[in-house]
């Protein structure tokens, strides 16, 4: 499990009417909050777009080196609101992380490798769970779990049970399939015309019996 990367970030103080957030906008900066379990206050700031898009770039965890008149807080982007039409960001939550302190987050879960099951048999790969909700320390956050998926053969699956969670609290069921692999489409329909054909089979003999009792 990959430690996630420190990005470093200015912020600068704002004010908090709608003018000024407009304002903001147009130049490129998006308005944000700064909160957390050991802020007594919330600070209000603003950031560069651009910044922001590089964090959101990239579906990995990412801890922020976020420094406003001079401090230096480590945070999480916890929210970020985006335009309904043009897409982009317009808002941004960021967490100040504490040492003694949990936090809630959604990892992103990476997939490495090929599957045994696609390689050698056909199958198809799917992944029905692409994040996963955890509460962790500080200290243990992560920035994406990665599944090798090679050894895997057709009908097996990958759980979040078999993830290494050491120091990380899962919030989904341990029982929930991160991947799977699936039989190719060709052998699905093979299978279900010959459970078609064993059904015919079978009332055809029971038909026979049916019919030789009677005489």
């Amino acid at each position: 499990m990959a430690k996630p990367e420190y990005v470093k970030l200015e912020g600068t103080p704002r004010e908090t009417n709608k003018k000024a957030n407009r304002e903001l906008r147009a130049a490129k900066r998006v308005p944000a909050v700064l909160y957390g379990p050991e802020v007594q206050k919330n600070t209000y700031f603003s950031i560069d777009e651009l910044a922001l898009e590089k964090i959101l770039s990239r579906a990995q965890t990412k801890v922020q080196e976020l420094t406003i008149d001079g401090k230096v807080y480590k945070t999480l982007l916890k929210r970020t609101e985006f335009d309904p039409v043009t897409d982009r960001p317009i808002h941004a939550d960021f967490y100040v992380l504490s040492d003694i302190h949990k936090v809630t987050l959604r990892v992103p879960i990476g997939i490495k490798g090929t599957a045994r099951g696609v390689v050698e048999g056909g199958g198809r790969l799917f992944q029905p769970m692409k994040f996963l909700r955890i509460r962790v320390l500080p200290e243990n956050i992560v920035a994406e779990f990665q599944v090798d998926v090679t050894p895997l053969k057709i009908g097996q699956s990958f759980h979040v049970s078999d993830l290494e969670l050491d120091g990380i609290i899962p919030l989904d069921s341990l029982n929930r399939t991160i991947v799977t692999i699936r039989p190719p489409k060709g052998q699905l329909l093979k299978d279900v015309i010959s459970d078609e054909d064993g059904e015919e089979t079978e009332r055809a003999d029971d038909s026979l019996e049916e019919s030789t009792s009677e005489e």
